[in-house]
């Protein structure tokens, strides 16, 4: 067994966090006295990372918005590159954050590093030619998702399907029931989750919207109950602040302090901005609908470079539409209480998507970061990976087809 005693991380976002916390604490389940260096944010910290800059130095949303902060992320990679240098680690991994982590990683490995990237960049939906980059940049990839790890098998860049770590934490029975009433909620009435996003660019645009649907829907159904758990401090202030301007709603919401899982579990429906909430509320096994708004510029530009049929994970993963999404100038307070609307009335509906969504839960249930950590002896010892992944992809295109059936 390889013996690693220093692994430099970097992490860009919250969901980043998550995924660097589980695999630090599986590592070091095998390795005590394991260090680990970089950027991470709590859940990191608390599994013992030292983290150089804080987490929110590279939670830069969208391309116009990374634009103005250019200089300061270039000092910054710079920084970490001298540290990780000095300090000599086993190997780095960077996590998600592809745009800020890639060019980080292709400076060590020509340095003579080894270097992993986890969570693959979004490179089979918009300039592919990006691979190349990829392969120049780091030793191996760590893929959650199967249709990402067929992607660089094609390219010939070593690989793991090493599953999501959310579909391992999250179970595969929820009770819905059950956490209602740890809620305080009523267990017979319907119930609304609303996650306008963990960024203040995404309450800014799109936090009203999101309101004035909740706002609609509860005019059209007295009982709905409308929760709406705020990422952190800083958003629940912009939260209190938009629901102080509806009275008639802040009476029927419920806001809370996190528990973004609680709040799906217990919901009928769920209405939240793209991105891994999605593939959360898939894994909470409930109704969705996705909507996401962005600077005009950055729109713009997405729309020209952007090849995917579909921006919400859920989607992705099943390769068809199973959850609705709007975006940019379709997300009205009408367009969306009508589908969510929908969505409340439609039980029949709702029980079976929620069972084609156990059924891909329980796919991408695979004991990631154990997978992960595997992966990670291989590539340091010089070893080839964990076998292909082919056969893997094959059988989740065999369930995903007769899901679809």
């Amino acid at each position: 067994m390889s013996q690693l005693a220093r692994v430099y991380i970097v992490a860009g976002e919250m969901s980043g966090d998550l995924l660097g916390a589980s695999l630090m604490q599986a590592l070091k389940a095998r390795y005590p006295q394991i260090e680990f260096r970089g950027i991470g944010g709590p859940g990191m910290i608390a599994a013992g990372i030292d983290s150089r800059f804080p987490l929110e130095t590279l939670s830069v949303m969208g391309l116009v918005e990374v634009v103005k902060h250019l200089p300061q992320l270039l000092r910054v990679r710079r920084a970490l590159r001298e540290d990780a240098l000095a300090w000599k680690p086993d190997v780095m991994i960077g996590i998600d954050a592809p745009d800020f982590n890639l060019g980080l990683e292709r400076q060590l490995r020509e340095a003579g590093l080894t270097t992993m990237h986890y969570v693959s960049p979004s490179v089979w939906a918009w300039r592919q030619g990006r691979v190349k980059g990829i392969v120049r940049a780091v030793d191996a990839m760590l893929a959650l998702l199967p249709f990402e790890a067929a992607f660089y098998e094609q390219h010939g860049l070593p690989v793991a399907f090493v599953g999501h770590p959310l579909a391992d934490e999250l179970p595969l029975v929820t009770d819905r029931e059950g956490t209602r009433i740890e809620l305080g909620l009523s267990p017979s009435a319907p119930v609304l989750a609303v996650l306008p996003g963990s960024r203040a660019n995404e309450i800014r645009f799109l936090g009203a919207t999101f309101l004035d649907t909740a706002e609609r829907l509860c005019r059209e159904r007295p009982a709905l109950q409308v929760l709406i758990p705020a990422a952190n401090p800083l958003r629940r202030v912009q939260l209190e602040a938009l629901l102080a301007q509806r009275p008639e709603l802040e009476r029927q919401v419920i806001l809370l302090d996190g528990q973004a899982r609680q709040a799906m579990v217990a919901s009928d429906a769920v209405l939240l901005a793209s991105g891994t909430a999605a593939l959360e509320a898939m894994l909470c096994h409930r109704s969705m609908l996705v909507a996401y708004r962005m600077a005009p510029l950055t729109h713009w530009l997405a729309r020209r470079l952007v090849k995917t049929p579909w921006i919400s994970l859920p989607n992705l993963i099943a390769q068809e539409t199973l959850v609705p999404e709007l975006i940019q100038d379709a997300v009205t307070p009408e367009k969306l209480a009508g589908q969510l609307g929908s969505m409340l009335d439609d039980g029949e509906a709702r029980a079976a998507l929620e069972q084609r969504f156990a059924t891909l839960h329980a796919e991408l249930q695979r004991n990631a970061s154990v997978r992960a950590v595997e992966a990670i002896e291989a590539v340091v010892a010089g070893r080839p990976l964990p076998a292909s992944v082919t056969s893997t992809v094959k059988k989740y295109e065999t369930i995903r087809r007769a899901g679809s059936e």
